[in-house]
């Protein structure tokens, strides 16, 4: 105490200046990102193009597609359904229906009626504007509902009408999400440090880091630089909370531990900074420059998420590691009210090591124990475990899923889809386009039509107007002389006997597209079914390219920061293991607990970035702090020592992390739930098992040869008592 107090106390900048500018810097940035969280949907989108693989055929023929509709018109499918055939009046009815939707003036053209063959169904399609389906389709619902024969249900469906529900799933949902997430979070942290004051210092440093991400984001996207839609502004509110949290509990514990050294909070604040610094950067580091891999995919959802994501990171690093110490320097031990840490005795603050067990009790002094009387077992039977969990893998359905199944809560427009298959051809409202050279449409016509599961093929002409007669024979009263062009091409539909978003229409695309080239060898073939088919093959393809970068970035890092080859190899060879693991649970619990019919083809891929890059996150903390307490007592009771120490923040930064990430399951889309799970279940898994278990043991079991080729790992164990400052500076 004594020695405390003879402490020179720091300069009054130090103490209370910085800090208060600190402070006062991250309100402004708050008090102007916070506004600007509900303007984020300026430059937002969630038009089919911004999840579009970007230089596949599919995407080219949209581009084709959209010089013939001057006017960025998508169709709408209307469907007026009974339960028996319909009667003359209700047909009557339904006919005149067609005067009210030209009066909404959506678009260009309404098509119909279209009576089924078993004539209880009606169909219409609407051209409405592409720029702002959910208004024109939500129009179009109340009319549709007011005036259709009685005793019949209506549906609005077709690209603009589940492209309505896609938005409408996301709209408002920000708010909750965020509202969710900051629940749990705050909880925990309650459980965890039993304080009133210090979680609302940490769940400030994650909501003005969010605010900060908000503003960086919405700049970028203003500028034109990224693209933004629902799907990454959910990601990046729950990334933003669950990292910035992480890096804080790493710091809070360090500033603890600080407070027990030192009676002067501006001092504990400093120390707290400089050793959890180089962690919580690399940490950051890695995270962001793995999901910046994602800009070398070619689907537009992907690269549009790198950035925002990564921006969301570095954000939250500079607010862990700017805002939330000046917080500590200001509050001192009152942040722990009512439970503060007292000031140790001198002779405890250090204390001499020879198992790295001393000073440990309850759970960790128990798994620290088990790791060092039976390290081979424990990581042998770790590892055995996440194979056998890994083998579920197998089950797997990451080859994408129906429209009709991506919107999880009730959706007027996958109902219609439904009532379309019952009553008309299963391709219906979303037809093949085929983009075909001039003077070569006919043979291709021929060809599309000839090809297995197309029920029926056409030539367009002006204002999409169906050809049915023979191309070069004389056009009849009222038929469009010829097809529509666009600087020498013709653009044709063909309707399959398939749904569109069956692997079924998927093979007859494939098939067509084969057959077509053979006449045409510039010959395009797009629509919904054909995106599909290509977000598929480019998602595998992704897969290979993005993963091996995402690797050799996080091994390049570790090995900077552990000075090390072997342990980093083995770190990331454990969290790849422990991804393997987590989706073959994952692909169990959708298959046969929840009963998804498969998983989103970019799936495997986020589940990897996150997974192995915030995997890693918890091996650096682990292993940076096994790696200082091996340079003062030797590595393997420098790595007890470090798992005791940090195996309690490690576990409650896991278990904040999946609870934010379980958050998003709030979002009706079944992406974002697969997504959750993964990375919710795979944190956790991580942090239990691969974290506490497998890594140290195996650390253990290899003793200061998991240190190579560093010079760490030549050290006698001898040696490995207190080292002095000249000692560490020697050894780095």
């Amino acid at each position: 105490m004594n020695q405390a107090a003879r402490t020179p106390s720091p300069p009054f900048w130090l103490r209370w200046l910085i800090p208060l500018v600190l402070v006062v810097g991250w309100v402004a940035i708050a008090g102007t990102g916070g506004p600007t969280f509900g303007r984020l949907d300026e430059v937002s989108s969630n038009d089919q193009a911004s999840f579009l693989p970007a230089g596949a055929e599919a995407t080219e023929a949209r581009e084709w597609q959209q010089k013939f509709q001057d006017s960025g018109e998508v169709p709408a499918v209307v469907v007026i359904e009974s339960a028996s055939a319909l009667t003359p009046a209700q047909l009557g009815t339904a006919a005149a229906l067609k005067a009210k939707l030209e009066d909404l003036r959506l678009g260009s053209a309404v098509v119909g009626p279209v009576p089924s063959q078993d004539r209880q169904a009606v169909q219409y399609i609407v051209s409405v504007a592409a720029a702002e389906p959910a208004a024109a389709v939500e129009d179009l619902r109340s009319e549709v509902g007011a005036a259709a024969p009685d005793g019949t249900q209506t549906f609005v469906t077709g690209p603009a009408g589940l492209a309505a529900d896609l938005t409408g799933a996301f709209a408002g949902i920000d708010g909750i999400l965020l509202l969710v997430a900051l629940a749990a979070v705050f909880v925990i942290l309650l459980v965890v440090y039993r304080s009133l004051l210090l979680p609302f210092a940490v769940l400030l440093t994650s909501v003005f880091a969010l605010c900060a991400a908000i503003l960086l984001v919405f700049g970028m996207a203003k500028a034109g630089w990224i693209q933004l839609n629902g799907q990454s502004q959910g990601i990046l509110s729950i990334l933003v909370i669950g990292a910035a949290t992480d890096y804080a509990l790493l710091y809070v514990a360090r500033f603890r531990e600080a407070l027990g050294h030192t009676a002067n909070r501006t001092a504990a604040a400093l120390t707290a900074w400089r050793a959890s610094f180089a962690p919580i950067l690399a940490s950051g580091a890695t995270v962001a420059i793995a999901l910046l891999c994602l800009l070398f995919s070619d689907l537009n959802s992907n690269k549009a998420l790198g950035p925002v994501a990564a921006a969301g990171i570095v954000c939250s690093l500079f607010a862990a590691l700017t805002l939330l110490p000046a917080f500590a320097a200001l509050l001192g031990r009152a942040a722990f009210w009512p439970f503060r840490p007292r000031l140790l005795p001198e002779e405890s603050r250090e204390p001499e090591l020879d198992t790295g067990l001393e000073g440990q009790r309850g759970l960790w002094r128990a798994v620290g124990t088990l790791v060092s009387r039976r390290p081979r077992t424990v990581w042998v039977a770790s590892a055995l475990l996440l194979v056998v969990a890994s083998a579920g893998i197998l089950q797997l359905k990451a080859n994408g899923v129906p429209q009709t199944a991506v919107i999880l809560s009730a959706s007027n427009a996958v109902d219609g889809q439904d009532a379309l298959a019952r009553h008309f051809d299963a391709g219906s409202g979303s037809p093949v386009v085929i983009v075909a050279s001039q003077g070569k449409d006919g043979d291709v016509l021929e060809t599309v039509k000839a090809t297995d599961g197309v029920g029926a093929a056409y030539l367009l002409a002006e204002g999409s107007v169906p050809i049915t007669g023979t191309p070069g024979t004389p056009a009849g009263p009222g038929t469009p002389s010829g097809p529509a062009m666009r600087d020498g091409r013709v653009l044709l539909n063909a309707t399959l006997d398939y749904a569109a978003d069956s692997d079924a229409a998927e093979n007859a695309v494939a098939a067509m597209r084969e057959s077509v080239k053979r006449v045409d060898p510039d010959a395009l073939v797009g629509g919904v079914t054909a995106t599909a088919l290509d977000t598929n093959t480019t998602a595998q393809r992704d897969l290979a390219t993005i993963i091996p970068v995402v690797l050799a970035v996080i091994l390049l890092i570790l090995m900077v920061l552990l000075r090390s080859v072997l342990a980093p190899v083995l770190l990331v060879a454990s969290v790849v293991l422990s991804y393997a693991a987590a989706m073959g649970v994952s692909a169990l619990v959708f298959s046969n607990i929840l009963g998804f019919p498969g998983a989103d083809a970019t799936v495997p891929l986020f589940g990897f970035v996150f997974l192995v890059a915030l995997g890693v996150d918890y091996n650096i903390f682990l292993m940076s702090r096994v790696r200082e307490e091996s340079l003062k007592h030797g590595t393997r009771p420098g790595i007890l020592r470090g798992l005791g120490v940090t195996g309690g923040v490690i576990t409650s930064a896991g278990v904040v992390l999946a609870a934010t990430f379980a958050a998003l399951g709030v979002i009706p889309i079944m992406f974002l739930v697969q997504l959750a799970f993964i990375v919710a279940f795979g944190v956790l898994l991580d942090t239990v098992l691969v974290r506490s278990l497998l890594v140290p043991a195996l650390a253990y079991d290899l003793g200061r040869r998991i240190w190579w080729p560093g010079k760490l790992a030549g050290r006698d164990a001898q040696e490995a008592g207190r080292v002095d400052v000249a000692a560490e500076a020697a050894v780095r």
